[in-house]
């Protein structure tokens, strides 16, 4: 049962009672908090299909990385508090504009609130949109209710996580979780160019951290059926408020290039790559509250 007292819902179990107003880890009190709505384009072509996909950024986070480009609603928390009702009441007009899936930004630390958003199940594919690092007796809970998982793969280095993301045993917890969607959801199925299931796995090649790309993309190639789930290799890396070096500047084309090379090798064919048009702050949402509103 999924609840906000003594808290554990991501693998950090603070156990504080968020019900009472208390505070842990995601600086989130109990009830749901969003801070945008919206047809989304730019998520990878399978999930934004040709009418978008109906994004919902919650607030809060469970990770803290410093080069968070969401910063202003995952560590500023910026959002408004929304009860179930009226989060359905926001997919289906979603829907009804045109959004080929729904797509969950950021939710595990709202989970007592958005699965009753879920039932009954919605017409389009629901999408798990979150940083990989997730409590694997959490994600059981969604089984039958999540038909896309849409997790970052950031760190196979924990001393790296630890570092950039407060989260020291970041790999290890990652891995579990990713294991556990692709035995929930199983191989990739797209059919008219839209994802209706399957696990797409997502990375975020960082400057001057290629060994931690690499090791990422070997263990990704060598812990799941070649070609059964998707891999976006990401260079659009883009340096947020005092990011310390190598953080501080953009991906160089030489080190992306080699992680697209080692993607082939291991035999990651069936995904994604990035030009560097996309390292760029222009394309991120503007977190207005937009949609909202009923």
């Amino acid at each position: 049962m999924l609840s906000y007292q003594n808290c554990t819902l991501c693998p950090r179990k603070c156990g504080v009672d968020r019900s009472a107003g208390k505070l842990g880890f995601c600086a989130m009190p109990a009830g749901l908090r969003a801070a945008k709505a919206m047809l989304h384009y730019g998520e990878e072509p399978p999930i934004s299909g040709c009418f978008g996909t109906g994004a919902v950024f919650f607030s809060g986070c469970t990770l803290r990385c410093s080069f968070c480009q969401n910063a202003e609603i995952s560590v500023g928390g910026k959002g408004i508090p929304l009860d179930s009702a009226r989060l359905r009441e926001i997919f289906e007009r979603l829907i009804e504009n045109g959004a080929q899936s729904i797509d969950l930004v950021t939710p595990t630390h709202f989970l007592p609130d958005i699965l009753p958003a879920l039932t009954p199940k919605l017409p389009v594919p629901v999408v798990y949109n979150c940083g990989g690092y997730e409590s694997v007796e959490t994600l059981r809970l969604l089984d039958g209710l999540v038909d896309i998982y849409l997790p970052d793969f950031k760190y196979a280095d924990n001393a790296l996580a630890a570092k950039l993301s407060r989260a020291p045993d970041y790999f290890e917890v990652a891995c579990a979780a990713l294991k556990e969607m692709y035995r929930q959801v199983g191989s990739a199925v797209i059919k008219d160019d839209v994802m209706q299931k399957g696990l797409l796995v997502r990375h975020l090649v960082l400057p001057g951290h290629l060994d931690n790309t690499l090791r990422v993309i070997e263990w990704v190639a060598q812990s799941f059926p070649k070609n059964d789930v998707l891999f976006s290799l990401m260079s659009q890396y883009v340096p947020m408020g005092k990011a310390a070096p190598p953080l501080d500047r953009r991906l160089t084309e030489e080190e992306y290039a080699g992680a697209v090379s080692w993607m082939e090798l291991c035999g990651l064919t069936n995904g994604f790559t990035q030009d560097f048009s996309a390292a760029t702050a222009e394309y991120l949402p503007e977190f207005d509250l937009g949609g909202l509103e009923i």
